[in-house]
């Protein structure tokens, strides 16, 4: 039985072959005029004048693509998703047109809450700094936005709010949930491929997606998606190729040096800045007012490595993670923002007296895995012919390895960063080590008081 989804006018449009807007590498984005209405409003233009992968850039210098692009790439995916799905009866028992035209537009405006550099300022996780799912809705339920979704598709903007950014209530909202936002959801099916693509590495590109699309289906319970086994090996490859994304891309230590640029100057500056304009704007926008707002202070020279005419990254001192200097490690993963900078400053008054100068408070970065967790890899396998489902991790070794255990322990490391210059100064004669285990010791020992 194939239900009536595959008449919805944009999933026709993916074999119409009219109306189309082209995407690296090479593929056709099907637009209707109900979508252009969308893509077309300030709000959602805004997208195209912020970076995906923010100052990646920096590493890999290819990688300029935008967020508008990848909004539009995970859209076309969500047609084949449901393309594909509409297929399954449980599924199409499930799902109407009506829900499935709500995915629609929540997979194309996935992203309309995200600011210039998001993640990393996200991840501080400080006061007032609201979550990007929650800034959207901002977005969808007043202005151009939320006139089209009423006028040109029907739908009540509260329904996509719901889909985006609140927890599932029922078993159909739990599967257009996991198709957004779950182990092989729309996002990453998009955003692995594509920012492998732009940074210029093959990593993310290394599984097949139309086979891992041809597999899916519905769990067992029938509240989320899972795959059949002819999707087995795609979706190990998936696992990989997102494993090795954030060990050689998003979490490349130069990224990192400058993540923690940008976040300590944040850090300085946030308290002085109006958030909800700040984050309106697109990434030149925000730029400026961030170099505004940090004058000859001590951000100015974080942001102006960052952004000015001569990139000045700072240099590592030390890394550590779940395998070097284990106790190091535990005691700096996951901390708040704020406790990662007193120490830090601590660590900086000691070093100060090591190197015979003041080392000034900014010269000296921590950057550690922040406190949430990636989402783990964790999905269904349909056996038909025995009429049962597994978990891939039980009948995966790539997954029990990889996604079972804490994907973030694998990847994710511990770094000290030192203003290039006071790099130049540091030789093997300092105890970075030892410094560093005093300065945990004097923090934890103030918190205690």
């Amino acid at each position: 039985m194939v239900s009536t989804i595959g008449e919805i006018p944009e999933i026709q449009g993916l074999d119409a072959r009219q109306h189309l807007l082209r995407i690296p590498p090479q593929l056709d984005v099907p637009l209707t005029r109900r979508v252009r209405q969308i893509i077309d409003t300030a709000e959602f233009r805004r997208l195209s004048r912020i970076s995906q992968l923010g100052l990646v850039s920096l590493v890999y210098p290819a990688a300029h693509h935008t967020r508008f692009e990848h909004s539009l790439g995970v859209y076309r995916m969500a047609l084949h998703y449901l393309k594909r799905l509409s297929y399954d009866e449980r599924f199409a028992d499930a799902i109407s047109v009506k829900d499935a035209e709500v995915f629609i537009a929540a997979s194309l405006l996935h992203d309309l809450g995200h600011w210039p550099f998001c993640h990393p300022i996200e991840d501080m996780d400080l006061a007032g700094v609201p979550e990007h799912e929650l800034f959207a809705n901002s977005f969808l339920l007043e202005g151009e936005v939320a006139d089209a979704l009423r006028d040109d598709w029907g739908i009540n903007p509260r329904e996509v709010v719901a889909l985006l950014s609140e927890k599932p209530r029922d078993a159909k909202s739990s599967i257009l949930h996991s198709m957004l936002s779950g182990p092989i959801d729309v996002d990453k099916m998009d955003y692995l491929f594509r920012d492998s693509l732009h940074a210029g590495v093959p990593y993310g590109q290394n599984f097949d997606q139309q086979r891992l699309i041809g597999s899916l289906c519905l769990n067992e319970a029938g509240d989320g998606l899972a795959i059949t086994e002819k999707g087995r090996t795609a979706a190990e490859m998936m696992v990989f190729a997102r494993y090795v994304m954030f060990s050689e891309v998003y979490w490349h230590h130069s990224v990192r040096s400058a993540t923690a640029m940008l976040q300590r100057a944040f850090y300085l500056l946030y308290g002085d800045l109006d958030l909800d304009t700040l984050f309106r704007q697109h990434e030149q926008q925000m730029i400026d007012e961030l170099v505004n707002a940090a004058g000859t202070g001590p951000a100015n020279e974080l942001l102006d490595g960052l952004f000015g005419a001569t990139r000045r990254l700072y240099k590592r001192l030390a890394q550590y993670s779940y395998f070097q200097e284990r106790d190091i490690y535990d005691q700096l993963a996951r901390r708040p923002y704020p406790w990662l900078v007193c120490c830090a400053e601590h660590f900086t008054n000691l070093l100060s007296r090591e190197v015979g100068r003041r080392v000034a408070p900014h010269e000296i970065l921590f950057d550690a895995p922040p406190i949430k967790l990636e989402v783990e890899f964790n999905i269904e396998v349909q056996y038909a012919k025995e009429d049962c489902y597994r978990k891939l991790g039980d009948v995966s070794p790539v997954v029990r390895t990889l996604a079972r255990q804490q994907f973030d322990d694998f990847v994710k490391r511990v770094r000290v960063f030192a203003h290039p210059e006071l790099a130049v100064d540091m030789n093997d004669s300092h105890d970075i080590n030892g410094l560093l285990r005093e300065a945990i010791a004097i923090t934890i020992g103030a918190d205690a008081q």
